[in-house]
């Protein structure tokens, strides 16, 4: 073969291979990724504290701790345990510790960020505050009638022992308190509530009321009558007197001894109290909710209207998810519609 020809052909061969090392880096499966550096990180123990006094420290007495919580360190986020306790997988340097407006309980108070650097050893500790003055902390005032009194359950503490053994086993400790007289109404509760506020000073005021309101005939007639504008009086006078309110829905009553028109007008009355509790911020306590999810809801009762022992146990759970439970998750129980 002649060499002209050769000479082309090699050179072209050569050509070739050398193309793709001078091709910028590209390869037959396409241009290859960049490369990242990991961010450095290390992990720091965060703890969320009720800071009873204000001061800032977590004082031998303050034992409350709160479990549910977003903790927030730069780009990564944990939620605290029971204990109240996170791990925070934090990136190094100097950082900054902070909550989670919508996972922190109703009323609880979220400090300013607290500075960290990471890594540390040392457990962060943030506090939370409630907006009570020299009220009793950790008490919670049951405030209604023959149901908050715990007619019909088997140790006649209704749901307040139930409610009580459920927030010392997630807070670390609780003094449920009764204010329940049996027969009242609404109105008469509005007129009451100072005084049993008084004798109590609690931090947090539970209002269950409205059952007995359907033996007026006003209210028979029809929602809202006199009850939505008693409540309000009554939980404007809670907040007046400094405690934080929770307004629980009417319970519904017993339909294999009651008329099935009156869980009507429960399920009516409490479309206007869950607004009415939207309206001035107060979170929900839905027990209305629960009982008519169940399939059997007479077996729910003592009697006509008073809850057995299950009842009174989805009141607990009720009031204890209101209380506990994170700030968005009140919200929503406010625009709740009837089931």
């Amino acid at each position: 073969m002649p060499l002209g020809f050769l000479l082309p052909v090699a050179l072209a061969l050569g050509l070739g291979l050398l193309l793709p090392a001078c091709g910028g880096g590209s390869s037959p499966g396409g241009p290859t990724p960049p490369t990242t550096t990991p961010v450095a990180r290390a992990p720091v123990t965060v703890v969320v504290f009720y800071d009873e006094d204000g001061d800032g420290q977590a004082d031998a007495a303050e034992v409350v701790r709160l479990p549910g919580v977003e903790v927030v360190i730069g780009d990564a986020t944990a939620r605290t345990a029971a204990g109240g306790g996170a791990v925070v997988q934090a990136p190094l340097g100097a950082q900054s510790v902070a909550l989670r407006t919508d996972s922190v309980p109703a009323y609880y108070q979220r400090p300013s960020p607290v500075a960290v650097s990471v890594p540390t050893s040392v457990e962060v500790l943030v506090p939370v505050t409630l907006p009570i003055g020299d009220l009793r902390r950790n008490v919670y005032m049951a405030f209604g009638d023959s149901i908050t009194a715990g007619e019909g359950s088997s140790d006649g503490t209704g749901y307040r022992n139930r409610l009580d053994q459920r927030l010392i086993a997630h807070l670390g400790t609780s003094e449920v308190v009764n204010a329940g007289r049996p027969g009242t109404q609404t109105d008469e509760g509005a007129d009451r509530v100072v005084r049993n506020l008084g004798i109590f000073r609690p931090a947090f005021t539970l209002i269950n009321y409205g059952t007995n309101d359907w033996n007026t005939p006003q209210c028979q007639a029809g929602p809202p009558c006199d009850t939505i504008d008693e409540m309000r009086e009554l939980i404007d006078r809670v907040q007046d007197f400094g405690s934080l309110p929770v307004l629980s829905t009417i319970v519904p009553v017993n339909t294999a001894l009651q008329p099935a028109e009156r869980n009507d007008w429960v399920r009516a009355q409490n479309d206007n109290l869950r607004q009415l509790a939207r309206a001035e911020g107060v979170p929900v306590a839905d027990p209305a909710r629960l009982f008519f999810a169940e399939s059997n809801l007479p077996s729910l009762f003592a009697d006509a209207v008073h809850p057995n022992d299950a009842g009174y146990e989805l009141i607990a759970r009720a009031f204890f998810e209101a209380i506990t439970g994170p700030r968005s998750a009140s919200a929503a129980s406010f625009g709740f519609t009837r089931p």
